[in-house]
């Protein structure tokens, strides 16, 4: 079994730290969490994270690993004798997860940030292309509880921490998600039944307060 000496480099409301938690959630791992301050980023993130100086970071035997997918990966293969696989055991299965996430990471990311950065013009176009995204997710979906299938795993652990922030886009984009991806929307709420995720994500009330606070400071309010 690995050691336990994990530290987490975090920060609540980013979602990608919400990935970390949430996989040593799953596999039960206990670890310190150590809140950064984005704004003034302390020494220990840029000594830990000196290239992207980012969160989140884990710390494993005082070992930093950067960038939450891998992260996730390196949590599922360390601790693979904890809890249920993250990522499908079939080459195909799990390269298929991995294309998936990774789209999270190119289409979906981009498409949200557009949808609370944006005004005029450009926030009605940022609707239709996060709308469009989220639509291809449903479509890939189907009629399964979740991405890989039957079971909670990295397609969906990859994805759902955007869902606490889906209250801070719709208040800013004066629209409602179920509208237009009620299926979407379904397995958000499915997901969200898990109590690993459940504690994982961050409150959907602080990260529209702190969108607010972003948006004061970019000038759009």
């Amino acid at each position: 079994m690995a050691s336990q000496e994990v530290v987490l480099l975090d920060a609540t409301c980013s979602m990608f730290s919400m990935r970390a938690r949430l996989a040593l959630a799953e596999k039960g791992i206990a670890y310190e969490k150590k809140e950064q301050n984005l704004a003034d980023k302390g020494p220990e993130l840029l000594q830990m994270n000196p290239i992207h100086k980012k969160v989140p970071v884990l710390v494993h035997n005082g070992k930093p690993i950067c960038e939450s997918l891998i992260i996730v990966q390196y949590i599922d293969e360390v601790w693979k004798d904890q809890g249920s696989p993250l990522l499908p055991s079939d080459p195909y299965d799990r390269a298929q997860a991995r294309f998936w996430a990774d789209f999270v990471d190119k289409k979906v990311a981009d498409a949200a940030s557009g949808v609370w950065t944006k005004k005029g013009e450009e926030l009605e176009t940022a609707k239709k292309d996060f709308i469009a995204v989220l639509k291809q997710l449903q479509e890939v979906l189907g009629e399964k509880p979740y991405f890989g299938g039957d079971n909670f795993g990295y397609v969906d652990l990859a994805l759902i921490p955007f869902y606490s922030w889906f209250h801070a886009y719709e208040t800013c984009g004066n629209f409602k998600t179920e509208e237009h991806c009620p299926k979407f929307i379904e397995w958000a709420k499915r997901c969200m039944q898990r109590e690993t995720v459940a504690k994982s994500l961050a409150d959907p009330k602080e990260v529209h307060e702190l969108v607010l606070i972003l948006r004061k400071r970019f000038g759009l309010e």
